[in-house]
């Protein structure tokens, strides 16, 4: 029987704008560890936000709302910086609003294969 071809979804990497705010606080690229981005990883609805970032981006960084996310403002707060914590994601204050890309070349080089793998992942059906 032959084995299951998978194919890992295509990841949308869109070219950054000109005229961007500052990033908020994050480790540089160098400073990122496996075991700190891994245990971000780990929690489903994390996992989620950033295959959802690598696959279906419309711009270069969303808003949390874009998400579609039915939990509590400060819920999604927690896990936007945690993501960002690890170094997973970079965040830009836009006056009250904060928007959200993934760090795809700094993941890319300290980690190679790992964005492939979260895109690949098939969360279970809600």
């Amino acid at each position: 029987m032959p084995a299951a071809v998978h194919r890992t979804p295509a990841i949308r990497v869109l070219p950054e704008p000109e005229g961007l705010p500052d990033p908020l606080p994050e480790p540089a690229a160098e400073d990122l560890r496996l075991e700190t981005v891994l245990g971000a990883l780990s929690d489903t609805l994390r996992l989620r936000i950033v295959r959802t970032l690598l696959l279906e981006a419309e711009r270069f960084d969303h808003p949390c709302g874009w998400f579609g996310i039915d939990r509590p403002k400060s819920s999604l707060t927690h896990h936007f910086k945690a993501l960002r914590a690890a170094g997973i994601i970079r965040q830009r204050q836009y006056g009250l609003e904060r928007r959200s890309h993934v760090r795809i070349d700094d993941l890319d080089t300290r980690f190679p294969g790992l964005l492939g793998l979260i895109a690949a992942w098939e969360p279970e059906a809600d």
